[in-house]
C-alpha cells in the first residue's frame, strides 16, 4: 500500500511550530491525533459504511492487480485501514490518493494513470461526470438522515396531494430513496422518486445499482418522458415537461444544488437538510442570479483576449470542448491561450494581466466559480459560446454541462457561415457604453496561413496580437540583458540575515 498526497496546510503548521518550540509541537500534534480518532470510522463499521464487499466484488469483477483509492480529505482518516483490508481480500496493491489536482468530486484519473492503476475506486461526493480511460466504482457512504422527518417535511411543503414534484437528492443520501418513495408514493401518486444512474458512456459502476445499463426504459408508460441528467434518472410527464414540476432536494447547501437550480431553473425548489432536519423553500432569486452570469457574457463579449482554463483532465470530452472553444474564439475575432494549473486562486491568474477574462472547462458542478474575488473574471464554457456566437441567442436557459455545447448534442449550435463572418458587425457593449466590431480577418479565416504579419488593402501593417500590445504598453517587461549599457564591476559580498531583519539594519 502506498499513499500518494502533498503536504497540506495543517501539517506545514506541525512542521514550522516544531522548529521554534517543542513543547507547542507536542501539543499540536496531540491534538491532531485526538481530532483524527474522533473522526475515524469504527473498525466494526468499516464493512458497512465503505461496503467492502461491493469492492472486493468490483476488483476481481475487472481483474485489476493495482487499484487507486480517491479519498476526499475528510475520509482520509479511514484510507490505510480500508486499504489494509482489501488489499488482505483481494491480493492486489492499493494505492490511496489523497490531494486530486482538481475538484474531489471528479475521478483523478490522471494521478491514478502516475500508479499504473487498472480500476479505480471514489469514496463521497462525486459529481458523476463520466469517465474514459479506467472503471470506477462510485462508493458515496451512508449519510446518517431521519427518513421519517424527510416525508413529514415534504408533506409539509407540498399539501395538495396532486403535486406535481421530482425527488432529487445529493449522492451520499440517495440510499434512502427507496424507504421515502415507499412512504410517500401512495400519497403523491404524481410525485417522480430519481435514482443514480452514471452516464452510460463511461466505465462506472454506482454503489447503489451495479448494473444500470440493464435499466429497461420500455417499462415506461408512452406518456412519460425519462429524464437523465447530473447522474440521475427520473421519470416525468411528457406533456407536462419539466417546467410543470417542482424540485425536492435532499441535502445540505452544495455546488449540488446550485447546479440543478441553474439548471433547471423554471421550477421551483423545496429543500430538506438532514443534519437540521428542517425542509424549507429556496428563496434564492434564480433571476438575480441569472441576471449575474449574463453580465460575465457582457464582460466576455468586451475581451479580446481569452484565457481557455483546464479544469479537468479525466472528465469525457474535455479535449473537444476545449478545441470547440478555441474555433468559436477564433471566429468571434478574439485571441485564445489554454493555461494548465491545476487548483486555481487569485495569485496565479493574476500573473497574466494581458487576459481580459478566463473560461473555466471542469465539470458541472465546478464550472460555477465565483470570481469576486479574481482580477479578471472566469466564466463556464456556455458563456463563452453565447459571447462569441451570434447564432445562439440568450433565453434565459442556462447548461452547465459542456458535453451539451459539442456538434451533434442537444444544445448545439452551428456558426454563422463564412460569408457572414466576413461582414463587419458593430454593436454597443452594455458596460462601457462603447461600439465594439469585429470582422474575421484573412489570417483568422486562413487558420492555415504561416504569414507572420498581415498587410490590408490599404498596405498598412495589421496588429499582430492583442497581448503583445499589451506587453509593448507595460512599463517593465521582465528582466531585459541591455548588453553595453550595464558597467561590468567586481562581485561584492550581499546583505546577511533574514528578510525581516538583516545584519547592517539598525533596529528600532
Amino acid at each position: 500500500m502506498r499513499v500518494l498526497s502533498g503536504v497540506s496546510e495543517s501539517d506545514l503548521g506541525v512542521t514550522m511550530a516544531m522548529q521554534f518550540s517543542s513543547d507547542s509541537a507536542e501539543v499540536m500534534k496531540q491534538a491532531s491525533v485526538a481530532k483524527e480518532n474522533c473522526n475515524r470510522t469504527l473498525a466494526d463499521d468499516l464493512e458497512e459504511v465503505y461496503e467492502l464487499k461491493k469492492t472486493v466484488n468490483f476488483i476481481q469483477q475487472f481483474q485489476s492487480k493495482r487499484v487507486a483509492l480517491q479519498f476526499p480529505d475528510e475520509l482520509l482518516v479511514d484510507s490505510a485501514a480500508i486499504a489494509a483490508k482489501l488489499e488482505e481480500a483481494t491480493s492486489s496493491k492499493m494505492f490511496i490518493l489523497g490531494d486530486t489536482s482538481y475538484g474531489s468530486c471528479c475521478v483523478d484519473e490522471v494521478a491514478a494513470e502516475h500508479v499504473q492503476a487498472d480500476s479505480l475506486v471514489h469514496y463521497g461526493r462525486a459529481c458523476l461526470s463520466p469517465s474514459t480511460r479506467l472503471p470506477v466504482l462510485y462508493i458515496f457512504g451512508c449519510q446518517p438522515v431521519d427518513v421519517k422527518s424527510c416525508a413529514a417535511a415534504f408533506r409539509t411543503l407540498y399539501p395538495d396531494r396532486q403535486s406535481h414534484v421530482v425527488v432529487v437528492s445529493d449522492v451520499v443520501y440517495s440510499y434512502i430513496i427507496g424507504e421515502l418513495e415507499a412512504l410517500l408514493q401512495s400519497e403523491y401518486p404524481y410525485a417522480s422518486f430519481s435514482s443514480i444512474e452514471p452516464d452510460r458512456g463511461s466505465l462506472s459502476i454506482q454503489s447503489a445499482n451495479p448494473y444500470p445499463d440493464e435499466t429497461d426504459d420500455s417499462t415506461e408508460s408512452p406518456d412519460a418522458e425519462i429524464v437523465k441528467k447530473f447522474g440521475r434518472r427520473f421519470s416525468i410527464n411528457r406533456k407536462l415537461g419539466l417546467e410543470g414540476y417542482s424540485v425536492f432536494y435532499i441535502g445540505e447547501e452544495s455546488l449540488t444544488l446550485t447546479n440543478f437550480m441553474m439548471t433547471w431553473n423554471k421550477c421551483a425548489f423545496c429543500t430538506f437538510n438532514p443534519s437540521s432536519g428542517q425542509g424549507r423553500r429556496e428563496t434564492l432569486s434564480i433571476s438575480r442570479a441569472l441576471m449575474k452570469r449574463y453580465y460575465l457574457i457582457e464582460r466576455a463579449r468586451d475581451a479580446q483576449v481569452v484565457g481557455i482554463l483546464v479544469g479537468t483532465l479525466g472528465v469525457a470530452d474535455y479535449l473537444s470542448v476545449i478545441e470547440h472553444l478555441k474555433t468559436v474564439i477564433r471566429k468571434a475575432g478574439k485571441k485564445s491561450y489554454i493555461f494548465v494549473m491545476g487548483k486555481l486562486n487569485t495569485a496565479k491568474l493574476a500573473n497574466f494581466l494581458e487576459v481580459d477574462i478566463y473560461v473555466l472547462v471542469a465539470c458541472p458542478e465546478n464550472s460555477l466559480l465565483d470570481s469576486s474575488n479574481f482580477y479578471r473574471p472566469v466564466v463556464t464554457p456556455f458563456e463563452m459560446d453565447v459571447a462569441c456566437n451570434r447564432a445562439r441567442e440568450w433565453t434565459g436557459d442556462y447548461i452547465t454541462d459542456y458535453r451539451d455545447l459539442l456538434p451533434g448534442s442537444c444544445s448545439h449550435v452551428e456558426f454563422p457561415d463564412e460569408d457572414h463572418l466576413k461582414e463587419e458587425w458593430t454593436d454597443v457593449s452594455l458596460i462601457t457604453g462603447a461600439l465594439r466590431s469585429a470582422r474575421l480577418s484573412q489570417t483568422e479565416a486562413n487558420p492555415s496561413c504561416t504569414t507572420v504579419l498581415h498587410r490590408n488593402s490599404t498596405l498598412t501593417v495589421a496588429e499582430v496580437s492583442p497581448a503583445a500590445s499589451f506587453l509593448d504598453s507595460r512599463s517593465w517587461k521582465g528582466l531585459e540583458q541591455k548588453l553595453g549599457e550595464t558597467p561590468v564591476t567586481k562581485a561584492v559580498q550581499g546583505r546577511r540575515g533574514i528578510a525581516i531583519a538583516y545584519d547592517d539594519e539598525v533596529s528600532t
